[in-house]
């Protein structure tokens, strides 16, 4: 059994790899050539700020990671079904089967293999692509001045004792600096206390932002005796330095700023978190969490997918017809799996439940084939 182990993952490992290469070569190609357009321009500072071919070519490398965590499970899926068919094809798993090689021995045998490809998609989704998905908009950031979403920025929101406070920042520079920063600070009763303005801020402490050149407003309104309207007393000054303390960190401003499927899962934990004790929704980020939970795992059902194509009968001589279907399931899933994150959030289910969606049915197509080409045959 040790040596139809050996062939069986000596030969799926190669596929897989060599499928994973020839994407990310293709995606490589994609993105280089959509980075084409960015070439000689610069962020209008002095000093060597044009952005030339070595740059296009660092960031299109330092997305690869991602596409890589994308493109895994769908790899996977395609290497095993072509291995699959290339055994049954050329009767060697006939003669696997008959030296011992069950059908429960060679599900268990796949799902070990699956496994390692959950282990390796987790690392490299949760680790070392957050990490180079990060250093790559930074370096872009550094050649267009900004890293930044939509028109207005991110906008984020905290309590603080009896006070609340929502913040818009506009735009996160490659060092961390904060620009565009605006501050409104409420009362208990959402009557609105102060605004604060400043065209940078920066990250002093965990606990406080440093914000310079700043415009604070504040308003005094107060009731007189006899119940009359409320009047307003607004007051201006101008503070170079100012010091707000507050528990928004670079990580917080970074998720609201960046993808968040980009991002590690203990980051869009904590940031789930801090939604959540402030008040704010937080369904877009639960179900990126599950899916960043649940998608390494579709490894498994990849290959439980690809072992009934090992069962199947050749009557003519290509399996060109059978890696093709693969690349269709592996594509409908990919897409499956983005479009009930999509539903999910439009029709507000249970995030866990829309993550685990596309799954689930694969694994229900999975078990039900391989409990009709193999068990039943």
């Amino acid at each position: 059994m040790k040596t139809i182990r050996r062939l069986i993952y000596r030969e799926v490992f190669t596929s897989i790899a060599l499928v994973a290469l020839g994407f990310l070569a293709l995606f490589f190609f994609f993105d280089l050539v959509d980075e084409l357009q960015y070439l000689g321009k610069n962020n209008g500072l002095v000093g060597d700020s044009t952005y030339q071919i070595r740059h296009a070519l660092l960031y299109v490398a330092l997305l690869i990671p991602n596409h890589l965590y994308e493109l895994l499970p769908i790899s996977v899926l395609i290497g095993s079904i072509f291995v699959m068919a290339r055994l049954a094809q050329s009767s060697e798993y006939t003669i696997l089967r008959t030296s011992g090689l069950g059908p429960w021995r060679a599900l268990k045998l796949l799902l070990w293999l699956g496994a390692f490809f959950v282990a390796l998609s987790f690392v490299v989704g949760d680790y070392i692509s957050p990490v180079s998905e990060r250093a790559a908009q930074l370096l872009k950031a550094r050649y267009q001045s900004k890293i930044t979403v939509g028109q207005t920025g991110a906008w984020l929101k905290e309590k603080q004792a009896s006070s609340s406070f929502i913040v818009n920042v506009s735009e996160l520079s490659p060092d961390n600096e904060m620009h565009g920063v605006r501050i409104y600070e409420f009362d208990s009763k959402g009557l609105i206390v102060s605004t604060t303005e400043a065209p940078k801020a920066a990250f002093s402490s965990k606990t406080a932002w440093l914000l310079s050149n700043a415009m604070r407003t504040e308003f005094d309104v107060s009731a007189s005796v006899n119940a009359a309207p409320q009047q307003a007393k607004v007051s201006r000054s101008a503070v170079a330095s100012f010091r707000w303390p507050t528990e928004i960190s670079t990580e917080m401003v970074s998720v609201a700023l960046l993808r968040p499927d980009r991002m590690a899962t203990i980051d869009l934990f904590n940031y789930i978190r801090h939604l959540e004790a402030n008040g704010q929704t937080s369904q877009r980020y639960e179900i990126e969490f599950w899916r960043k939970v649940f998608y390494p795992l579709s490894c498994l059902v990849m290959v439980m997918l690809a072992l009934p194509f090992a069962y199947l009968h050749f009557r003519s001589g290509g399996i060109t017809a059978y890696v093709f279907a693969g690349v269709m399931i592996g594509i409908s899933f990919f897409l499956l799996n983005n479009v009930f994150g999509y539903i999910g959030n439009l029709r507000n289910w249970q995030p866990w439940l829309a993550a685990a969606t596309p799954g689930l049915i694969y694994m229900a197509v999975s078990m039900g084939a391989f409990g009709w080409l193999v068990l039943r045959r």
